[in-house]
């Protein structure tokens, strides 16, 4: 994971557990779910988690001119251009 940069391109995917964690330039999206048990298979998916929001606060924190909300559009279907 330590290739993953928050809000960095528009391409990047990662997995942790059945968490899917998507890369966007103006927002990181997580959707799924992982079970953190409590054994060390739960500890090693957690703590990959927690890797993942300390880099996320760490990039927001570092923005100079936050803003207050990101307007996020609704996807377009576009045609098939093949």
């Amino acid at each position: 994971m330590s290739d993953f940069k928050p809000y960095a391109n528009e391409s990047d995917v990662i997995r942790i557990g059945a968490l899917e964690v998507e890369n966007r330039t103006d927002r990181v999206s997580l959707t799924g779910d992982v079970v953190l048990t409590r054994d060390k298979a739960g500890l090693a998916l957690a703590r990959e988690i927690l890797v993942l929001m300390e880099q996320v606060v760490k990039a927001l924190e570092a923005e100079q001119e936050l803003p207050d909300a990101v307007k996020i559009h609704a996807a377009k279907v576009v045609k098939n251009p093949f």
